[in-house]
């Protein structure tokens, strides 16, 4: 009996699934499986297999280094693997012992950019058939079950915004090597300013046109795709969709938006602002809605003309409302992001809700009757761990109806109204994060400790670089 079947890790459903897949690789002349997981950021790791081993995994495993899950956005491990640490007493992964990678079978696709390589994305085990604490996908699973068993499902379509660059030089130099290392040159494919402009389009959609492929042939439930307002930026947007798949494609959509364009002779970041003359910030506006289990029918649908959501709705908006300080460390995980929380561009600086005001953090849509009644978050940056996120808008808006919280009133001018201002860097929502009793709750105290371990790491990193900013403004006059 192999590991998986011991514990029980797959029904009777995804065991089915698992013989289909091994079908289709013989079918398909696959001849390597590449098996992922999301790391803590929502970056894919993992190992490739030979067609011929495929079948093993599904009954074994495949053991990864749990020092995977303990690294900051360097490739730093940075929570000790040969010792204790005080608050985060994890004995199954010191000496940086093996996990298991545990594969999910819905998922497996064949990669059209590598048409003889699948693809499948995996969930973390011990080997006492336990799941990782310090997996965020199952982390969100166990979250969209809690709501499962509150008879509700949550549906949640992706705006990303991102920058896409010609590469000028990789930049592979013995002595570009680091952690991080030196970051490839690159030249802008358009100069912006000419927002949703069909010249500049044109101009990308040979790129495009492979990039829409890969993605419509994915599954990934690709909508459209637009030229942005500043240099070299652009947004794609996909169909709404219920419980893990939006976050599964959001992981899997930046991934391959990347190896596309770096075959290609392209570079796509996510990162929220790069450091390039007169650059826009890029969001990840997430449009999120609670629907009845059974039915699917939209539960934020108001009745009325005097609210523009449901009471339900109102409820969870204030709960978002309520724990969004708190929550932006899930939204917004990186340094950089929080040099896009600035007035009067299209970005929030406050927590603030509003009906169809781009200005605010949430921007209710919708009315009486209306099927599409939505809130849009306009708080998050497209390098967000799509796990955390997702979870994090499940946790505020269930204890917005627990407790009934209400929203207040609309806020018609965004940078004006008095309300509590977004944190201003991610060390800042790190203490609201560390000071949030739902959260404490929902996600774990261990959880808690062990991503502000690895924020924080970042954080004192940043800090002890000089920045150019610095050197200018004090090298010569003092």
């Amino acid at each position: 009996m192999g590991f998986i079947e011991k514990y029980s890790l797959l029904n009777a459903d995804q065991t089915k699934m698992a013989n289909e897949v091994l079908q289709k690789i013989k079918s398909e002349s696959v001849k390597t499986v590449r098996f992922s997981f999301s790391d803590q950021h929502g970056i894919l790791r993992g190992k490739t297999l030979l067609a011929a081993e495929v079948e093993g995994a599904f009954s074994s495993g495949i053991s990864v280094t749990s020092s995977l899950l303990m690294k900051d956005t360097s490739h730093r491990t940075v929570i000790p693997i040969f010792e204790a640490m005080p608050g985060l007493d994890m004995k199954e992964m010191q000496g940086s012992a093996d996990m298991l990678m545990v594969p999910d079978p819905s998922t497996f696709r064949i990669l059209p950019w590598s048409p003889e390589t699948g693809w499948i994305l995996c969930d973390l085990y011990f080997r006492d058939g336990r799941k990782v604490p310090f997996s965020t996908r199952q982390l969100c699973q166990d979250v969209l079950t809690k709501l499962d068993h509150r008879g509700y499902s949550f549906m949640t379509g992706l705006e990303v915004e991102f920058h896409v660059m010609k590469i000028k030089d990789h930049r592979l130099d013995i002595s570009d090597t680091g952690q991080p290392g030196t970051p490839a040159d690159v030249e802008l494919v358009h100069k912006g300013y000419n927002y949703l402009t069909e010249l500049y389009y044109d101009q990308l959609e040979p790129f495009f046109d492979q990039l829409r492929s890969a993605i419509e042939d994915l599954g990934l439930g690709l909508r459209g795709m637009e030229i942005e307002f500043g240099p070299s930026q652009v947004e794609f947007v996909f169909n709404a969709a219920y419980g893990m798949k939006p976050a599964d494609d959001m992981v899997l959509f930046r991934s391959a938006a990347k190896q596309i364009a770096r075959r290609n002779g392209y570079h796509i970041t996510f990162m929220c602002r790069p450091r390039l003359p007169s650059v826009m910030s890029s969001g990840w506006h997430l449009h999120q809605s609670l629907c009845d289990k059974t039915t699917k029918n939209n539960l934020f649908i108001s009745e009325n003309t005097e609210t523009p959501l449901s009471e339900i709705g109102m409820q969870w908006l204030g709960g978002l409302l309520e724990h969004s300080r708190a929550a932006t460390v899930f939204s917004t995980p990186t340094i950089n992001g929080y040099k896009r929380y600035r007035p009067f561009s299209l970005a929030p600086d406050r927590a603030i809700w509003g009906c169809d005001n781009r200005g605010v953090m949430l921007r209710v849509l919708g009315g009486k009757g209306d099927k599409a009644t939505r809130i849009e978050n306009r708080v998050g940056e497209p390098a967000a761990n799509p796990y955390l996120y997702l979870a994090s808008q499940v946790v505020c808006g269930l204890d917005g109806i627990k407790h009934k919280r209400d929203p207040g009133i609309s806020a018609d001018i965004p940078y004006s109204t008095p309300a509590p201002l977004l944190p201003r860097t991610l060390e800042e929502a790190i203490t609201c994060l560390q000071g949030s009793a739902m959260f404490k709750e929902t996600f774990g105290q261990d959880f808690l400790n062990y991503f502000i371990k690895i924020k924080k790491s970042e954080i004192d990193r940043y800090n002890l670089e000089v920045s150019e900013w610095e050197h200018r403004e004090y090298f010569d006059i003092f």
